[in-house]
């Protein structure tokens, strides 16, 4: 397996955790933007998106260019290939478990299945 750094993982995880910072890596999915444009697309303070963005940023997720008084972010997508991979990890791990549960379900149901076709025992005619 790949090793991911544990505090790289637990920052990405934490960042994305929270609805409006995934709206803000969404919407820089296609363009850079200033904090302020960013701000203008949601319900809340200008300080409560530039704090939604440090947590981005300290996760790896942001990269913030300062123009003059312009501080312009970008999506840094490399965190999320990480924690892809890492999460890649385990869907195999579940995927090998539930094709296995898929099988037991299914020679269990094929046997119920037999049980009702089979003549009943014991009974006389």
């Amino acid at each position: 397996m790949v090793e991911y750094s544990q505090d790289g993982l637990n920052r990405v995880f934490s960042a994305v955790a929270d609805p409006t910072r995934r709206a803000i890596l969404a919407s820089l999915r296609n363009k850079s933007a200033t904090i302020g444009e960013i701000a203008s697309s949601f319900p809340v303070s200008l300080n409560a998106v530039s704090k939604h963005v440090m947590v981005l940023e300290r996760a790896g997720l942001i990269r913030r260019n300062v123009h003059g008084r312009e501080h312009v972010c970008s999506l840094d997508a490399g965190p999320l290939r990480d924690a892809t991979a890492w999460l890649e990890h385990y869907r195999q791990f579940w995927e090998v478990r539930l094709d296995a549960l898929e099988r037991y379900v299914a020679r269990k149901m094929k046997m119920k299945m037999a049980k009702k076709g089979a003549p009943a025992h014991g009974k006389s005619h």
